[in-house]
C-alpha cells in the first residue's frame, strides 16, 4: 500500500506540473484559439475621452437645433425622459456653439475645430446614433468598459486578453494610460474600469504613469545584481509551484506569471519610454513633448505599445464634463486631442499597422442639445457619436442619426453592447460564444444584448 500510495502521489504531481505548464503556456494563446472567424484587427487602441464629449459641437450638426436656439425645448422630446440636473427647470434648445465643416472626398461633417482629424475623414467612420442607459459619470464608465454597471466584471481589455491572449512577452497585454486636461474638470477614473472581474487577475490592465516613473520601483534597487534579483524570483517562483501542487489555486499562476512579468519589465519599459530615438518630425506630428504626461504624448506612448506586441491600449483623457462654457471647453479639449489623434492614425497607417489594429475614439455619453440654464449642457444618454478607424471598419462612413435636434438616436440605433459585440466581431471573436461561468450563469461582455454593426464593417 504504501508504495501504490507514492506512486499515485508522485504521478499526480507529475500531473500537476504538466497541467502548470499547460496553463502558463495557454496565457499567450488565449480561450478562442482558434478564433471564431477570420479577425481584421490584432489590437484595441480605445481614446477614451471621459467627461461626455458633446456630440453636437464635435460629429453631428444640427441646423434645426441652431434655428431654435433659446426657443423653448418641446416637450414631445423630453416628457418622460431621465435628464439628470435639469429635472423641474425650463428646457431651452441650445444651438450648436461652434461651427462644422465638410471634410475629404467623403463630405462628412465634423467640428471645423478638427482640421487634423478631419484630414483623415476618408480614412475613419462616425457613428452618430451611440446610446447608453446611466447618466452619471462613473456607472456610464463602468458600463462602456465592461459591458455591466454591476462593479467586478471584466473590463474589456480583459476580455480580449482573456480571449486572445498576448503577443508579447516583456510587457503587459493590456496597458492604461492617463491624461488630464487644462480645464480641471479631472474626475477620478475607478480603478475598476481597467479590472479583470471574474476573471484571474493576470487578465487586469496595468496603469503607467504618464509622468515620473512608468511603474514605481522598476530600477532595480542600489546593490542588487540582476542575476541576484532573477535568482530570488526563481526561488520565490518554485515555492509558488510547490504551493500549486497542494492547492491548485489558479491565483498562484498569476503570482507566478507577475513576478516573471515585473522581472522583464525592468528592461522593457525604459526602452519603451525612451523617446530620444524617435524623429523630431515625429514628435512634431504628435506635439508630443515626452514626458509631460500629455494626452499627445501617451497617443506616441500607444503606437509604441501596439508596435510591441500590447493587446489593448487605452488613453483616458479627462475634462470633458461641461456643464458651463461648452464653446470654451470644446474649443480647449479639441486643441488637445485633434493633432495627436491624427497622427496616430496616421502613424500607424504609414508604418502599415492600421489594417490590423482598431482605433476607438468616444467617451461614456454625450451632451443635452437643451441649455443647462446657462451655456453649458448637461449629461446626455439618448444619443451621442464614436469615432473609428482601421481594424476593419468601413472608411469614410456616417453610420445612424440622431433626430434633426440631436436629442435620441433615431436611425440605426447603436447600444453600448452592440459596439463591443462589433468590436470583438472585428477581432475574430463571437462575443455570444466567449463566456465564463459564474455563479450558474454563462457571463459575457456584451450582456444580454449585442449585435454586431454590420454596416460599418468593411
Amino acid at each position: 500500500m504504501t508504495l501504490r500510495r507514492a506512486f499515485l502521489k508522485s504521478g499526480a504531481a507529475g500531473l500537476g506540473m504538466i497541467a502548470l505548464r499547460s496553463m502558463l503556456r495557454a496565457e499567450s494563446k488565449g480561450v478562442v484559439n482558434p478564433l471564431h472567424h477570420p479577425a481584421k484587427a490584432r489590437r484595441v487602441i480605445y481614446l477614451y475621452q471621459a467627461g461626455g464629449p458633446s456630440h453636437i459641437e464635435l460629429f453631428d450638426p444640427k441646423p434645426k437645433l441652431a434655428a431654435m436656439h433659446m426657443k423653448p425645448m418641446p416637450e414631445s422630446f423630453t416628457k418622460g425622459q431621465q435628464i439628470a440636473q435639469l429635472q423641474g427647470k425650463p428646457l431651452v434648445c441650445y444651438g450648436p456653439q461652434l461651427p462644422f465643416q465638410r471634410y475629404g472626398k467623403s463630405g462628412l461633417e465634423m467640428s471645423a475645430l478638427f482640421p487634423h482629424m478631419g484630414s483623415l475623414a476618408d480614412q475613419v467612420c462616425i457613428i452618430r446614433s451611440m446610446w447608453t442607459e446611466q447618466i452619471n459619470h462613473d456607472p456610464a464608465h463602468t458600463l462602456m468598459n465592461t459591458g455591466s454597471i454591476l462593479p467586478g466584471r471584466p473590463s474589456m481589455g480583459s476580455w480580449l486578453l482573456y480571449g486572445l491572449g498576448c503577443e508579447t512577452d516583456d510587457l503587459p497585454g493590456f496597458v492604461v494610460l492617463m491624461s488630464n486636461g487644462k480645464g480641471g474638470q479631472n474626475q477620478p477614473i475607478a480603478a475598476r474600469q481597467w479590472s479583470a472581474g471574474i476573471l484571474p487577475s493576470k487578465f487586469q490592465g496595468v496603469k503607467l504613469n504618464s509622468t515620473g516613473d512608468p511603474v514605481l520601483h522598476v530600477e532595480t534597487p542600489p546593490g542588487i545584481s540582476p542575476m541576484l534579483q532573477k535568482d530570488t524570483i526563481d526561488t520565490v517562483n518554485r515555492l509558488n509551484r510547490l504551493r500549486f501542487k497542494e492547492i491548485e489555486d489558479p491565483e498562484i499562476l498569476t503570482r507566478i506569471s507577475q513576478y516573471e512579468m515585473a522581472f522583464r519589465m525592468q528592461s522593457s519599459v525604459p526602452d519603451l519610454v525612451d523617446m530620444s530615438k524617435e524623429p523630431k518630425a515625429v514628435l512634431e506630428a504628435y506635439g508630443a513633448n515626452p514626458g509631460d504626461g500629455s494626452f499627445a504624448s501617451n497617443c506616441l506612448l500607444a503606437r509604441r505599445l501596439a508596435e510591441r506586441g500590447v493587446r489593448f491600449i487605452q488613453l483616458y483623457h479627462r475634462d470633458w464634463d461641461h456643464h458651463a462654457a461648452v464653446k470654451y471647453g470644446v474649443e480647449m479639449k479639441s486643441q488637445e486631442v485633434d493633432k495627436p489623434t491624427a497622427a496616430l492614425i496616421n502613424d500607424l497607417k504609414q508604418r502599415g499597422m492600421l489594417d490590423d489594429t482598431l482605433v476607438v475614439w468616444g467617451g461614456e455619453f454625450g451632451r443635452t442639445p437643451m441649455s443647462q440654464g446657462g451655456d453649458g449642457r448637461d449629461h446626455h444618454i439618448k444619443g451621442f457619436s464614436y469615432m473609428l478607424a482601421g481594424g476593419g471598419v468601413k472608411p469614410g462612413t456616417v453610420y445612424g442619426t440622431t433626430d434633426e435636434l440631436g436629442y435620441a438616436a433615431e436611425e440605426n440605433p447603436v447600444s453600448v453592447h452592440d459596439l463591443h459585440a462589433t468590436i470583438l466581431h472585428l477581432l475574430g471573436i463571437n462575443h455570444l460564444r466567449m463566456t465564463v461561468k459564474y455563479q450558474g450563469l454563462d457571463v459575457r461582455l456584451t450582456g444580454v444584448s449585442g449585435e454586431v454593426i454590420d454596416g460599418i464593417l468593411a
